[in-house]
């Protein structure tokens, strides 16, 4: 046992004062169905396609031009909630459910918020904007001190919120887009909440983690009347989505402006982290949108909902102490990562439960060329009620393809290194051991944590 001598403790308690009062604040930016090219600068300079010169996003290209940009950093699933469980949690969606509904109750386990507390008591925790659907857990369950609640995509605006006296209202029967000149997607507000909660904290001393969960760019179409009659002055875009899809996202990217000037203005920049990415990539279709024109994730394969690239790659940055701006890293990441990440910025020490599949991207941080040494020595993702499992090792990624009867059906191999397109450029018969080997480590993960199959229904025992 280690023994400190008494008249040491006001020493003591000084060096842990002093400890916490510099602990890092955290502000995670979740932006909904933004694609990993839907911005007017290119994450990865060697992919000239992947840049919008029709969206304007100047406040997001600061935000990385600031940092560190993950050219392959990825959101855990296709689908928005699967993806905020496995934020909270840690977790791949394969272990903590691939869609809408699953058992995993994430105030039952590890979560962000409870993580930081282990780590400083001091540290006070908001989550603003959409929770997600079928969550279970409050965010006050699961350790979150300020929240707007159990939201979800009818509260930013879905086509019967937004047609109160239809309550049958769809996309197809409904405008392509809607006028709303006070707070479109309700981005002003979420913005809003982010800033007094993270004004209170710094007022107080207090450490503080906040997440801003926008609804845009989600399915429903709503911006400002002045924002879309300066879109219709530029003319057709350049994809095939709307001049109300691209004000919708130049309103989002105020909000995000409006954050980072927040920072600054209450004097603490450089003691905060700023993490921007997306719960999954683009839709590959937008309402009222022309379908003719470029895809709205050139040049990525697939869409939301899918495990190819367009689906899960989507912008990924962070700003923050000893991160140095214009650094780029091409290791791949995913947003379950976040956890460990900011549980040991925020000085943690012990290791997390074998449930916690994310690992701390702090080496990178510091040197964009280290190595991650994951448990598993690879990214996992899953839903095979659309057929597909992954993994990413390195630069090769596997897609494993399901029967609707669990069976697989067959295997996809593809080596993303200096090219992301996935179609056309299937290699698994040109490396059969490689994708022997990716093909086995998948299955072993998968049957380690009880992974959903097609016929599984969604139904996962508690302690998975």
């Amino acid at each position: 046992m280690i023994r400190i001598n008494p008249l040491l403790f006001p020493i003591v308690l000084c060096l842990a004062h002093a400890a916490f009062a510099t602990a890092p604040n955290f502000l995670l930016i979740l932006t909904d169905d933004q694609g990993w090219s839907q911005l007017s600068e290119t994450i990865d300079s060697r992919v000239a396609e992947a840049q919008s010169s029709y969206l304007e996003t100047p406040n997001m290209n600061r935000l990385g031009r600031s940092g560190i940009r993950f050219t392959s950093g990825y959101s855990p699933a296709p689908l928005c909630t699967p993806t905020r469980r496995a934020i909270l949690c840690g977790t791949t969606a394969a272990r903590s459910g691939s869609e809408f509904k699953s058992a995993w109750i994430p105030a039952d386990h590890t979560t962000i918020p409870v993580a930081l507390k282990q780590a400083n008591p001091d540290y006070r925790c908001a989550h603003f904007g959409k929770w997600g659907e079928n969550m279970i857990s409050t965010p006050e369950q699961c350790g979150y001190d300020a929240s707007d609640g159990m939201t979800g995509n009818l509260t930013g605006g879905m086509p019967r919120s937004l047609n109160p006296g239809n309550p049958k209202a769809t996309h197809t029967n409904t405008p392509p887009f809607y006028i709303d000149n006070e707070d479109p997607k309700l981005t002003k507000t979420v913005t809003n909440h982010a800033i007094a909660f993270m004004r209170e904290q710094a007022t107080s001393g207090k450490p503080f983690y906040v997440q801003a969960s926008y609804y845009a760019q989600h399915l429903s179409v709503v911006c400002s009347e002045p924002m879309l009659e300066k879109y219709k002055k530029k003319g057709a875009p350049d994809r095939g989505y709307t001049e109300a899809w691209a004000g919708m996202m130049e309103e989002l990217d105020n909000g995000v402006g409006d954050l980072l000037d927040a920072l600054d203005s209450l004097d603490i920049v450089d003691n905060t982290y700023v993490v921007f990415m997306a719960d999954n990539g683009g839709r590959g279709t937008v309402p009222g949108g022309d379908n003719t024109r470029t895809p709205t994730n050139i040049p990525l394969t697939g869409a939301k909902h899918s495990l190819y690239e367009g689906g899960i790659r989507v912008p990924f940055m962070v700003r923050g102490p000893g991160i140095k701006a214009g650094t780029v890293s091409r290791t791949p990441v995913a947003g379950y990562d976040l956890l460990p990440t900011f549980y040991e910025l925020a000085g943690g020490k012990f290791d997390f439960s074998k449930e916690v599949d994310g690992v701390s991207l702090r080496p990178i941080f510091a040197d964009s060329a280290a190595t991650l040494k994951r448990r598993h020595d690879a990214l996992i993702f899953h839903r095979p009620n659309r057929g597909f499992s992954a993994i990413r090792q390195d630069d090769y990624k596997l897609m494993l393809l399901w029967t609707k009867q669990g069976k697989i059906r067959g295997h996809e191999l593809y080596k993303l290194s200096d090219d992301p397109r996935e179609e056309g450029n299937d290699i698994a018969d040109a490396q059969p051991e490689k994708a022997t080997a990716l093909k086995s480590s998948l299955l072993s993960y998968l049957e380690s944590v009880s992974a959903e199959t097609p016929l599984s229904n969604n139904r996962r025992t508690q302690n998975q």
